[in-house]
């Protein structure tokens, strides 16, 4: 027989991935004395988007990701948004680097370490296209030292294994930024998640499923129910602050948590794959992460680039994602999340969508019916040499794009995150996907200026944010001199090997 156990903690969050774990350290630290609430519905912390095989592998930092940069109809390329995506990465590396000082995790190198970051292209068009690339984002103080060539011999002393036999006719071009990481967010949310389970006040709870959100009707809190799948217990949680950081399942407790500034929002489900060598001798000769264009209509997620990654202490090769469709939010979800989510306030933005992104939907046709022989043809552009043997198709992780409301459109199909929060800041909901991991700690700095304001105005807390993110406050693009003095100390305290004078 079932029992039902009532809570009341401080705040809740629903979701162990690496939002959830940023935001509770976030919290933890500025409030010693909170009571947190985390709630999980797997066996275990960053088992959906932060887990290594699901995707969230590199840090993104827009040295090398061209979908940042895209080529405007007169011929420039905007580099607004890399320059963003670049500082919010320098932002997470001053939070780890804090918490390696202050023993709240102890291993940099179970998540971080330094690895050349390229783009590479081949094609008249394109090489030009990177070289007006190079030449605006090494105006910026975030991006010096990054270098651009075509010579070919300089090339396969970069990337030897994407050179080896390539028809020497082709024009080629590649930027190379030696001062790029590879992150395994599935280690490090773990790390967090470890400390954050030993502090008082804090209670981890797997195997937990949040059914339901809504307002309480007799007090100024939010009334979850939650069951326990291992026993069939359950709570009724009244929190006072909730975040929703459960990815692709963040979109139906947004719908019952009905809040007027959640209307209108839907989710558009594309799953990936990728490409895994089994080949010991390939996998040595790579050491770098080699991005390249998309194909026309690809979300920004499918950008192809063969990566190299440490997980679970090896060394990996994989290429892809290769995109795909499904109606499950999540990987471990339900065929009927799609369906479900679908309400009366978001249907016309989804319907408009859609109608606007036909040509992604004759992507994700193509992709889930190509065969292996169609994916190591696409391997072969990066890898002329690639054998069939030597890869494997793994099955990686679950986004769900966000939909919203557009006056112009109806509909929007956007490819980065979303932060919701209700008007009085006891709600915020976390919605999309890349580069979410690697810009989570300013995601979460976001979140706390919307929801905490109050608080936020305290010397106190000013100057605990300081402390943790020196450069709080200020842009590093625009001040060379704290950009050095931080990504210095960063990378010292992360034990990042590549560096550059800035």
């Amino acid at each position: 027989m079932s029992t039902t156990i009532k809570q009341e903690p401080d705040v809740v969050l629903i979701g162990a991935g690496i939002m959830s774990a940023t935001l509770g350290m976030f919290l933890k630290e500025l409030m010693p004395e909170v009571k947190i609430d985390i709630y999980e519905r797997l066996d275990g912390a960053a088992a959906e988007s932060s887990d290594a095989w699901n995707n969230a592998g590199t840090g993104h930092s827009a040295f090398c990701e061209l979908n940042y940069t895209p080529e405007l109809p007169n011929g420039t390329v905007e580099t607004v948004k890399a320059v963003k995506i670049a500082e919010w990465f320098e932002v997470s590396k001053q939070f780890w680097a804090y918490l390696i000082e202050q023993n709240r995790i102890s291993k940099p190198e179970d998540f971080i370490r330094s690895i050349p970051h390229m783009s590479f292209v081949w094609g008249q068009e394109n090489v030009e296209y990177l070289k007006k690339r190079f030449e605006g984002l090494t105006k910026n103080p975030l991006f010096k030292g990054m270098e651009y060539s075509e010579d070919k011999e300089t090339l396969k002393s970069w990337m030897p294994l994407v050179m080896e036999d390539r028809d020497s006719s082709q024009p080629v071009a590649a930027t190379h930024m030696a001062i790029g990481t590879d992150v395994n967010f599935g280690e490090l949310t773990r790390d967090m998640f470890t400390w954050l389970g030993k502090q008082p006040g804090v209670n981890m709870y797997f195997n937990h499923d949040v059914s339901d959100i809504r307002r309480s009707r007799k007090t100024p809190k939010w009334k979850l129910k939650i069951k326990d799948m291992s026993t069939g217990s359950k709570r009724r949680v009244y929190g006072k602050f909730v975040f929703i950081g459960a990815g692709g399942g963040s979109l139906h407790l947004l719908e019952k948590a009905d809040i007027p500034e959640g209307n209108g929002f839907g989710g558009f489900p594309v799953s990936g794959q990728w490409l895994k060598c089994v080949n010991e001798e390939v996998i040595q000769k790579h050491n770098a992460k080699v991005y390249g264009k998309a194909s026309v209509g690809a979300p920004p997620m499918s950008v192809p680039h063969i990566d190299t990654r440490m997980i679970n202490g090896k060394k990996e090769l994989l290429f892809g994602p290769y995109a795909g469709f499904s109606t499950k939010f999540l990987k471990q979800g339900s065929y009927f999340d799609l369906p479900t989510s679908i309400r009366a306030n978001n249907i016309g933005p989804m319907l408009a969508a859609g109608y606007h992104n036909m040509s992604l939907t004759k992507y994700l046709i193509q992709q889930v019916t190509q065969s292996q022989d169609d994916r190591m043809e696409a391997l072969r552009e990066y890898l002329p040499d690639a054998r069939k043997e030597d890869w494997v198709l793994e099955t990686a992780g679950q986004r769900v794009q966000v939909i919203k409301k557009d006056e112009k459109e109806g509909g929007k199909l956007e490819f980065g995150t979303e932060v919701i929060n209700s008007a009085d800041g006891t709600l915020g909901v976390l919605l999309g996907a890349s580069p979410g991991a690697s810009t989570a700690v300013s995601i979460m700095l976001d979140l706390i200026e919307r929801c905490f304001p109050e608080q936020l105005k305290t010397e106190a807390w000013q100057d605990k944010l300081i402390t943790m993110i020196p450069s709080y406050g200020q842009q590093l693009n625009n001040n060379p001199e704290l950009l050095a003095e931080v990504r210095k100390h960063s990378d010292k305290m992360l034990g990042l090997t590549a560096s550059v004078n800035v």
